[in-house]
């Protein structure tokens, strides 16, 4: 009910886009708010576990709970002891161009109470994260048209991680 998506049409294959976001420390390739992305944990070249630091010094940890070469992988992402949302990353072949979808469905604050949410939800949390999902998506777009990495907040800054 309260997840939010967003997809880019990727004028390359699904070979060259599998390759970048399956890399170890692929965010601070494409990602404009990423600082640094770190691999804490692989196995067998799949990413089991990674840290991202935003622009701000906000530390979040990635655990990869289901890899598909080719198709994507989901993951739950959250502080070290707070907690996790869920986000699904997909590939879409369509032979000479891939389509890139994210998909958040963000953890519910304890701090919002729960007859507001669903107003919070759609004035507040929606739109910061559709904004946010636009913003990583055309940096993985910038990357891969451009072959270098994207510029911090190359399409406006985000007062979550900016």
């Amino acid at each position: 009910m309260f997840q939010i998506s967003n997809k880019i049409k990727i004028e390359k294959s699904a070979d060259m886009v599998w390759e970048l976001i399956s890399s170890p420390g692929h965010l601070s390739q494409f990602h404009p708010f990423c600082k640094e992305n770190y691999i804490l944990k692989s196995k067998n070249d799949i990413i089991l576990k990674d840290q991202l630091i935003y622009l701000n010094g906000l530390t979040y940890y990635r655990t990869f709970t289901d890899w598909k070469p080719m198709i994507g992988y989901r993951i739950k992402i959250g502080s070290k002891k707070g907690k996790e949302s869920d986000v699904k990353w997909q590939i879409i072949d369509k032979g000479v161009f891939t389509y890139v979808k994210i998909t958040i469905k963000p953890y519910t604050s304890s701090k919002i109470p729960k007859l507001l949410y669903p107003l919070f939800h759609y004035a507040v949390i929606r739109p910061k994260l559709k904004s946010y999902l636009k913003s990583v998506l055309r940096g993985l777009e910038y990357y891969m048209t451009h072959n270098k990495p994207v510029p911090p907040n190359e399409f406006g800054n985000h007062p979550w991680f900016t």
